[in-house]
């Protein structure tokens, strides 16, 4: 017993050394890189493959040089079971390459994680599947539902769908908030029901908030402010809101992120997508809505909502590139970023009330201030409120309007800009060239793309909704069609943009029922452009432009200069680098060596099917001769390379082209 415990631990060392190096050597043939686990695997499989898989090989090659002069048979032989050996491993790697690529079967940690996930999901989703069945949507999620025959059962399907969405917590009252505003998508009766969602959600119980705000801030309440009232002042699918006053004596508003609200919309957003995804290939209604964009868009807007201090940035981003109040009468509160973490946000208070008890006789006007507020922020200041909704508006005591939750703000760079005012002013004078040729400027131009069609419907785009008396509710739902159509790729920056402006059509629908959106928005036009083309306007920007300009202008001259002379004397030439780019060399280098590879592999294989049909030549065993057992391992190197280039080949749509 002494004996064999050494003896066989040094034959396990033996056996996990050629392991590792059969790993090794199959590695380097196959030139690409690969897993480690995957590729152990692979060689420990192939080294408890081999014995069985070879011995008929080994049994026909038996008696190879066992005469009185070996000469090269064996030599040959000992290449040829070296070849096999190796050769197992990549066929392997090669079928678990094509059949399971990398990261389709997750790791032991990200399938305990994941099972994990799947046990919370699957309870999270009984939950809603419950809800709706409860409320009467369970068909609908099914794709089976009928379409409400009358306005009494719309109505009532509305009131189902805005219950359901209650019960079904913070994210989908979230949801149905931003859907609320959506009446190109959704019918009237839907839109008002949803948008009950905005004022009635229960407010958490101060028990839970308090330990939120002590974390956060770095102390009690009653250290932090001077007076703190503990009775919400109103409660969003989010965060909820308190008043309180400063120690300086400002009156403030603190927003409040609602206990664990992180982790619940996580999860919910996961089931969002992919409820989304399965009602948007199951459903008639789901893909005329694209769910899946929609859901996406959610998302993305609801995910940063949850940081505070990118709201407190936000706030104080557009507060700065705000024009004159007088001119433009919203305000902005302004936050105290002292005070602001990621979960709380203290901010002045502007004392009014909401926006949606604003008079018929009020309610035009604020929609002609909004809209002349957001069009001013994404057209000229380049900072703007992405959330336009009636919740994040309130009016003032003076009348005036507030713009609440910058927690969603969309950027846009000057040439952006630029090419957005080309597009309202070309839509203004309705030029549908104009229109085209603004409209790919924002969007990046395809390489093939039917101008002449991106014209006719833009035209007709406009003569549909831009006429008199034309109704706009359609007007951005359209526009979306027509870029999905034609397949231009909207930036996000842009679709930022279109999703604003979607959004705040449905808000000034609500404040102004019948607001003529298009003649507002000329009159804006209008406006803009007398300002563009004012004396003071058109000289500042050609000096600028000439102030540009300059240098190029003095060195124009000796350039012109140069290029007559050597066009005289016969010197001019052209100089073109072909494959300038790194990534153009990479790619072509790649191929080459895979064209190689395939040559070299399929001569191999010619070879060693010549080799294996000569009868001659001398003899290494009873029945082999050294052509073919040559041809043999011609055979296997034949396979190598094939196998070298069929694993480039499925890795190329992951990898983007050979290593």
């Amino acid at each position: 017993m002494p004996v064999d415990l050494p003896l066989g631990l040094a034959l396990s060392v033996t056996a996990l050394l050629m392991i590792l190096a059969l790993a090794a050597v199959t590695r380097r043939l196959l030139g690409v890189r690969l897993g480690v686990v995957r590729t152990f695997l692979a060689a420990l499989l192939a080294f408890a493959l081999a014995p069985p898989m070879l011995s008929p090989i080994l049994d026909s090659f038996r008696g190879v040089g066992t005469g009185a002069d070996p000469g090269i048979g064996p030599m040959w032989l000992l290449f040829l079971v070296v070849m096999c050996v190796v050769l197992i491993p990549m066929v392997i790697l090669v079928l678990a390459e094509a059949l399971v690529p990398p990261g389709s079967v997750p790791g032991p940690l990200e399938a305990f994680r994941s099972l994990r996930g799947r046990v919370r999901r699957g309870r999270r989703y009984s939950q809603i599947t419950r809800i709706a069945i409860r409320h009467g949507l369970g068909p609908y999620l099914r794709g089976r539902g009928d379409r409400p025959e009358d306005r009494t059962a719309t109505v009532r399907l509305a009131t189902s769908l805005r219950q359901a969405l209650d019960e079904g917590g913070v994210t989908f009252v979230k949801l149905g908030q931003v859907l609320s505003t959506r009446r190109d998508l959704l019918p009237p009766d839907f839109a008002d029901e949803l948008g009950r969602l905005q004022d009635q959600v229960a407010p958490a119980p101060w028990e839970q908030v308090e330990p939120v705000l002590a974390a956060e801030l770095g102390g009690p309440v009653e250290e932090v402010f001077a007076a703190f009232d503990r009775v919400p002042l109103a409660a969003a699918s989010i965060a909820q809101a308190y008043t309180a006053r400063l120690h300086s004596g400002e009156d403030v508003v603190v927003k409040v992120q609602r206990p664990g609200i992180g982790t619940v919309v996580a999860r919910d957003l996961d089931i969002v997508r992919r409820l989304a995804a399965t009602l948007e290939s199951r459903t008639r209604w789901g893909r005329s809505l694209g769910l899946r964009v929609l859901a996406d868009g959610f998302a993305a807007a609801i995910t940063e909502e949850l940081d505070f201090r990118i709201e407190a940035a936000n706030m104080a981003a557009v507060a700065a590139s705000a024009g004159d109040g007088a001119v433009h009468p919203v305000t902005y509160p302004v936050p105290f970023t002292g005070l602001c973490t990621g979960r709380v946000l203290v901010m002045q208070r502007l004392s009014g009330r909401p926006v949606t008890a604003a008079s018929p006789e009020q309610g035009p006007r604020l929609a002609r201030d909004l809209l002349d507020c957001l069009l001013r922020q994404i057209l000229v200041e380049g900072v703007f409120h992405a959330d336009p909704h009636p919740g994040n508006l309130m009016m003032l005591d003076d009348g005036t309007l507030g713009l609440l939750d910058f927690g969603s703000v969309g950027r846009l760079d000057a040439s952006v800009r630029a090419a957005l005012q080309r597009f309202l002013f070309a839509m203004n004078r309705q030029d549908p060239l104009g229109v085209t040729d603004a409209l790919l400027e924002v969007v990046p131009r395809p390489e093939e793309i039917d101008e002449p069609a991106l014209e006719r419907a833009l035209g007709q785009f406009m003569a549909r909704h831009l006429g008199p008396g034309m109704n706009s509710v359609q007007m951005f739902t359209d526009l979306f069609r027509i870029v999905s159509v034609h397949g231009l790729s909207v930036p996000p920056e842009v679709a930022a943009v279109f999703r604003a402006l979607a959004t705040l059509e449905g808000t000034l629908v609500r404040l102004s029922p019948g607001f003529d959106l298009i003649g507002e928005a000329r009159a804006f036009a209008d406006r803009y452009l007398a300002a563009q083309v004012a004396p003071g306007t058109v000289k500042e920007a050609v000096t600028q432009e000439l102030t540009a300009l300059l240098p190029t202008l003095r060195r124009l001259p000796r350039r012109v200069e140069r290029i007559a002379s050597a066009a005289e004397h016969g010197r001019l030439a052209l100089s073109v680098r072909l494959l300038a780019d790194e990534r153009d060399r990479r790619y072509l280098t790649g191929l080459v060596h895979q064209v190689l590879l395939t040559v070299l592999g399929a001569t191999a294989g010619l070879m060693a099917v010549l080799l294996l049909g000569v009868e001659g030549g001398p003899r290494v065993t009873s029945t082999t001769t050294l052509f073919q057992l040559i041809g043999y391992n011609l055979l296997v190197i034949c396979a190598i390379l094939v196998l070298r280039v069929l694993i480039l080949v499925f890795r190329r749509p992951r990898d983007g082209g050979a290593a």
